[in-house]
């Protein structure tokens, strides 16, 4: 058999919409499915259509329009053919399926009649080899010249197993431009707070400069608290407003370094003033951590 096996899920969250039945107990097939519902759960890191090459099968997948069409099938059956097969899966689901039940679905494999039209499909593809359109294998064979197949490794694959609290590593020339969600008014505000922040760090370490280096040598522990903090709230705006890997644990560690900084500099500085800088750090670090990132349903056109 050709293709083994066929997933439909939704891209913002890899929730299953519809499965073909699997009777093997091939164990690299089962070991390609694993990895086929790690790929289902971080499609937003992935490119709108791609491969991950197994010893002897591959999983293909294709995206569009929020949902993505998956399969499981031997090393021998060429990537036209199981893109053809995952484009007349994505037109007869797109036909049979209403998009707004499909946005709406909260459980798992909400749409059971839809595996016997897998089923079907499936068949078709092993037993003839190829769709019944030869003019559609040519251009799908085209549009691969075009627009290469990127080849996902499962290594690649793994790192996915990481993607949580939206600090994911970006797989290598994926060419994915991931974007956050936009900027909110309490970000902007934020963002505000933590450049006031900056600035009165800044100043006051630039200031205590002057007198350190004229009189008293042991202040330059709290010149470099202040320049150190002045850096901090910068990279906290830098991580607000872009993506960047490991997020959770750059956003905690700045927000520990912040706390060190005023703690250290609470002599030269009255509770309302230490106050206000923690809450603006605090802030910032919220926010950070619930931007996630943006959904993507763009369709891939193959």
């Amino acid at each position: 058999m050709l293709i083994l096996f066929a997933l439909v899920v939704r891209v913002r969250d890899g929730l299953p919409l519809s499965a073909s039945t699997d009777f093997h107990h091939n164990p690299e097939l089962q070991e390609r499915k694993q990895q086929l519902r790690t790929v289902s759960k971080a499609l937003g890191l992935f490119p709108d259509r791609g491969v991950v090459k197994g010893h002897d099968l591959n999983i293909y997948f294709l995206s569009s329009e929020g949902v993505s069409y998956m399969s499981v099938c031997g090393a021998s059956l060429p990537a036209a053919t199981a893109f053809c097969f995952l484009e007349d899966l994505r037109w007869d689901f797109t036909a049979r399926i209403d998009k707004a039940k499909v946005t709406l679905a909260t459980r798992p494999y909400p749409f059971l009649e839809f595996d016997n039209s897998i089923a079907r499909l499936q068949q078709q593809y092993n037993q003839k080899g190829a769709p019944a359109l030869e003019v559609t294998l040519t251009e799908v064979q085209e549009d691969l010249k075009t627009r290469p197949l990127q080849i996902l490794t499962p290594e690649e694959v793994e790192l996915t197993n990481k993607a949580s609290n939206g600090h994911a590593e970006q797989l290598p020339d994926s060419g994915q431009n991931l974007r956050l969600e936009p900027v909110t008014a309490p970000g902007i505000l934020s963002l505000v707070l933590n450049i006031m922040c900056a600035s009165l760090n800044l100043i006051r370490g630039v200031h205590l400069t002057e007198y350190t280096f004229q009189d008293d040598y042991e202040g330059v522990w709290n010149v470099g608290a202040f320049l150190l903090a002045f850096f901090c709230c910068l990279c906290q705006c830098h991580l607000y407003l872009f993506h960047s890997p490991l997020k959770k644990v750059k956003s905690f560690s700045l927000l520990s370094v912040i706390v060190l900084c005023n703690c250290f500099l609470f002599g030269l500085r009255n509770v309302w003033q230490f106050l206000f800088h923690l809450g603006v750090a605090v802030l910032a670090t919220l926010l950070t951590l619930n931007r996630k990132l943006h959904d993507r349903t763009n369709d891939c056109g193959v």
